[in-house]
């Protein structure tokens, strides 16, 4: 699982433009999606000076950017919708945590999109972040990627109400897209610690506890990036309440709301695994100390029944001169044989006790 690293973060001034994350490699891409109830036009491959003759003020324009190494590239965006530094900065750096920020003209939006590693217990994470403009929303991933290709077949073939509602509509259901990977991943970890539970049943090997704390690691990573994100979406309350910002219609905030319970439904069942990942470290050690007392209690039962064998064989190896039974032709005999009578005897007793 990448780490937030906020000390790398905090180094980054306003105006010193970077790309912090690890998608380095990829190159830059921009797709322009203008359409309305009636028509579609898709752009693909083309400038930033295009954007002119391309953006329909009177339609919904949404531009979907992949790749954000190419940060001079980048900064011509900016300077197009004229965009804060601030803005872009927080775009390019990816140890930014979730938050919502209103801006002149601009909602600012970026989120982390989270989904189960491939043949890991890690956790892959990549930097979404959306910028809302009248008429106009612009999207910055990492790297191309899967999340919204279903968004574009709707817009393509007219399914729902996508083309019929502003960029707002359409920001609720980028950011609901990404919202689903949150369930992916946490039914992953769920499906993992129902597994790591049925283990600690039949097995108290040490890996297990490291496996329970992997996976405790992860539920605190995703709870992290859901808690500001929660906020995010409450604070889209306030933009409401103040009557200023008109970007977003009226009608959009019960979706934002939907997300908001969201939030609270995955902060829950996080919660939930949570409980079950301690019981599931308390079941470990439970058992680990039971096998161990199992194990004194053998030994100790072993140690019992020899301790009057050892006496036994003391008293006959003292060298004394004058001892009664030396002499006796079967001595040896019947002392073996009242040696076995002891094991029996107490071996019953320990039975009858229910002591093993």
């Amino acid at each position: 699982m990448r780490k937030i690293k906020y000390k790398k973060g905090r180094k980054m001034q306003p105006y010193n433009l970077e790309y912090t994350g690890i998608h380095k490699s990829k190159e830059s891409e921009m797709q322009l999606f203008v359409y309305d109830d009636l028509n579609l036009t898709e752009y693909e491959d083309f400038k930033v000076s295009d954007l002119d003759k391309y953006i329909d003020e009177q339609k919904t324009n949404w531009i979907n950017i992949h790749g954000l190494n190419n940060v001079d590239w980048l900064k011509s965006i900016g300077d197009y919708f004229e965009i804060d530094n601030f803005m872009l900065a927080d775009i390019l750096n990816t140890a930014r945590r979730t938050k919502l920020e209103e801006s002149h003209d601009f909602l600012f939006f970026n989120i982390k999109s989270l989904l189960p590693a491939e043949h890991s217990d890690n956790i892959s994470v990549e930097q979404i972040s959306f910028l809302l403009k009248d008429g106009i929303l612009i999207s910055f991933q990492e790297k191309r990627s899967d999340f919204f290709t279903h968004i574009r077949e709707r817009i393509r073939t007219h399914s729902g109400i996508v083309r019929t509602k502003k960029a707002d509509y359409l920001l609720y259901i980028l950011l609901d897209a990404i919202m689903e990977n949150f369930y992916i991943t946490l039914e992953n970890e769920e499906d993992k610690i129902e597994e790591l539970i049925n283990l600690t049943k039949e097995s108290v090997d040490p890996i297990i506890l490291e496996k329970i704390e992997k996976h405790r690691d992860n539920l605190n990573f995703l709870k992290r990036s859901i808690i500001p994100l929660r906020d995010s979406l409450y604070d889209i309350k306030s933009i409401k309440d103040d009557n200023i910002f008109n970007v977003m219609e009226a009608d959009s905030f019960s979706f934002f709301a939907r997300l908001h319970q969201k939030s609270l439904e995955l902060l829950e069942q996080i919660e939930s695994d949570m409980g079950s990942l301690e019981s599931a470290s308390n079941f470990f050690f439970s058992a680990q100390t039971h096998k161990m007392n199992e194990i004194m209690k053998t030994l100790t039962i072993v140690s019992a029944i020899f301790i009057p064998l050892t006496f036994i064989v003391g008293v006959y190896g003292m060298n004394f001169e004058y001892m009664p039974e030396l002499k006796r032709h079967y001595g040896y005999h019947t002392v073996i044989g009242a040696m076995f009578l002891i094991v029996v005897g107490m071996i019953v007793y320990f039975k009858k006790r229910r002591w093993f």
